[in-house]
């Protein structure tokens, strides 16, 4: 499969290590440890962030702040290791988002701790995209990761200063206070599903029911509470049911560690009103679900001195419990499991003229690459490790072939036989020849190309292989078969497939987000069907512009991978065969017992049964052709473009 670990900086950063620097370890402990079968002196911690009493920089609201944490080196550069989310309305925001961090004894591993108030406009966007220079400072405070491990509680409190008085000052003025809790993570690939209900919860709002949402937390040492997660708000409900939850062990501890479950009324001003709480472990909530029994909710009490708990009418149940093995991305791997990339290249009218210099297509002759050059290695050069053969499915579409007429998918390496092409390497010469081989048409249709892979994804559960296919697909415009696509992503959504599109240019791409379903709603065909998974990860390229060429080679693409800090890392972050879980999990399981994977999926979810001559020949491995462009993974025709053949309609 290809080995994606060069040296031992990238072996550790793979399977979730450190990548040191050369200062940051001491080579002869290393050696020893080494010599005496010791293989990492560290151990990852997992940080929980607290606040309170934050400057309030708006004007109608509270702040809404979000925490950046930092590694700061020797020489005083940043390194960004994480983001919270974004807490509506708060000067005491408790973040639900944890930051893991490997801890290593014999080296000082200083933090930087940085806290933004997010602007309204903002709001809607990932955290990760997010530019920190367009968001007010709140604060920052740093300490040694060393300073908090080694407090009795693992909690460490720092006052929140102006950035130039994060040094140690004696005239520092007061921005706030931030709180860190440390944890060591426990090793657990357990997971719980959870479908929590109340009943007969009290009146909170004036004019109409409650709002509920509930706050599950951890109870630590100390008696400090850390929330781990929580449920949508339900509405004007009494008698709520929500979506499921999903609680790792590892999050959670154990089974019988003790839970704090608080069911708050949500008000838009960020004071929700405590409705009740009770404390339970997992195994409790595991038993109210076979007695089908409910548990009721207290009010913590105080009659002057004297505090005791108020019982409650309300009742909290547990409507659904299973427990799950989540297998990692590296347990794949260690299966057997290989992914497989395609690409997929937009060529209409709208990139411009291919032969000058505003063009996203230009080829420039000092070598510096374009766009869509530029995408191609930063995935690329991530997905060759997991290819054993490195033989990529290449494909364009929306060009007019010589003598032929405008196809959705034709194959970029001229053959009308086959699509593949040898490396990374051979996807740019193919890129490059096919812009001297065809004229640039229109309109945008992604329809073809996903049927293409999808029939290769689903020829793939057919033969028994174990592999996983990611679509790369680099578009400059918004496509304009909308439905016809979403009608292929939930085909697609049973196979082992998953679609990275990439947006390049300057284009207004806020349509094509429909198709990546972030937001929770899932895709819907024409026909009604639901998408029985979100297959699409949407990033436009200029978000994305950190991710730079030089940082992309070799065993740093593997790395960046798998620390999660691309955004196609989302895209793959839940690698699994698809269908029910039951059956991805008897099939993995077969798997790691057999190193083969036995088909379990159901003939009907297959898609592009059919045969077709040109697809198929990407598996048989037919001999190249050296023909010019003629052939079409999809008998798509000139689509009556109404004498726009040279712009996108």
């Amino acid at each position: 499969m290809g080995n994606c670990c060069s040296d031992d900086g990238g072996g550790r950063s793979a399977v979730g290590g450190t990548s040191a620097s050369q200062h940051d370890h001491n080579d002869a402990v290393e050696l020893f440890l080494k010599s005496r079968g010791y293989r990492g002196l560290f151990v990852q911690i997992e940080l929980s962030l607290f606040a309170s009493n934050l400057l309030d920089r708006d004007v109608l609201s509270k702040s809404d702040p979000m925490a950046v944490v930092y590694k700061k080196s020797k020489d005083g550069t940043l390194e960004e290791l994480g983001r919270t989310e974004v807490v509506l309305n708060s000067l005491n925001p408790k973040w639900f988002t944890k930051l893991i961090i490997n801890y290593q004894f014999e080296v000082v591993q200083t933090l930087v701790f940085r806290v933004y108030d997010v602007d309204t406009q903002f709001q809607n966007v990932d955290v990760k995209m997010l530019k920190l220079d367009e968001q007010q400072f709140l604060g920052e405070a740093t300490c040694s990761l060393s300073e908090i491990v080694s407090k009795s509680d693992r909690s460490l409190t720092l006052v929140l200063v102006h950035r130039e008085e994060s040094i140690k000052s004696t005239r520092s003025q007061n921005l706030g206070e931030l709180t860190v809790y440390a944890e060591e993570l426990s090793s657990s690939k357990t997971a719980v599903e959870i479908v929590f209900s109340c009943s007969d919860l009290e009146y909170k709002d004036l004019f109409s029911r409650s709002d509920p949402f509930l706050v599950i937390s951890k109870i630590v040492d100390g008696g400090i509470c850390i929330p781990i997660c929580k449920t949508e708000v339900i509405k004007n409900d009494l008698k709520p049911k929500w979506k499921s939850v999903f609680l790792n062990i590892q999050q959670v501890g154990s089974k019988d560690n003790p839970l704090t479950i608080e069911c708050f009324n949500f008000n838009s001003n960020g004071k929700h009103d405590l409705i009740g709480k009770i404390q339970k472990s997992l195994a409790d909530l595991e038993k109210l679900y076979s007695s089908g029994q409910g548990e009721n909710f207290f009010l913590p009490t105080a009659v002057g001195n004297n505090h005791h708990n108020k019982v409650l009418k309300s009742q909290l149940f547990v409507d659904c419990f299973s427990e799950t093995v989540q297998h990692t991305f590296l347990d794949y791997l260690a299966g057997g499991c290989e992914l497989n990339f395609m690409v997929a290249i937009d060529f209409t009218a709208s990139n411009g003229n291919p032969r000058l210099p505003d063009s996203l297509h230009y080829i420039d002759p000092s070598g510096r690459p374009n766009a869509y050059q530029r995408a191609i290695f930063e995935i690329g050069e991530v997905l060759q490790f997991y290819d054993s053969d490195k033989r990529f499915p290449a494909w364009g579409f929306g060009a007019r072939p010589i003598d032929g007429p405008v196809s959705h998918c034709f194959n970029l390496n001229g053959s009308s036989n086959y699509c593949e092409v040898e490396g990374i390497q051979g996807i740019m010469m193919a890129y490059t020849s096919a812009l001297s081989n065809v004229s640039l048409a229109g309109p945008t249709l992604f329809g073809p190309v996903i049927s293409s892979a999808a029939q290769i994804a689903s020829q793939s559960l057919v033969n028994g292989w174990q592999k996983y296919y990611v679509l790369l697909i680099i578009t400059d415009g918004v496509i304009t078969d909308l439905q016809e696509t979403k009608d292929a992503l939930v085909k697609a959504s049973d196979l082992p497939l998953s679609i990275f599109i990439l947006g390049v240019g300057g284009a207004d791409f806020k349509e094509m987000e429909v198709l990546d379903a972030d937001k929770g709603e899932r895709l819907e065909s024409s026909n009604g069907r639901v998408a029985s998974r979100d297959i699409v990860q949407f990033v436009p390229f200029r978000d994305v512009q950190e991710f730079h060429l030089d940082l992309l080679v070799s065993n740093k693409a593997c790395n960046r991978f798998m620390k999660g800090g691309s955004p196609l890392a989302k895209s793959l972050g839940s690698l699994r065969w698809p269908r029910q879980e039951k059956d991805c999990k008897e099939a993995f399981e077969v798997n790691l017992r057999t190193g083969y994977y036995q088909n379990q999926m159901g003939e009907e979810s297959m898609i592009g049964k059919k045969e077709d001559d040109d697809c198929l020949g990407y598996e048989k491995r037919r001999e190249k052709d050296e023909g010019v462009f003629g052939g079409t993974c999809e008998d798509t025709n000139d689509q009556s473009l109404n004498g726009h053949e040279d712009e996108d309609d």
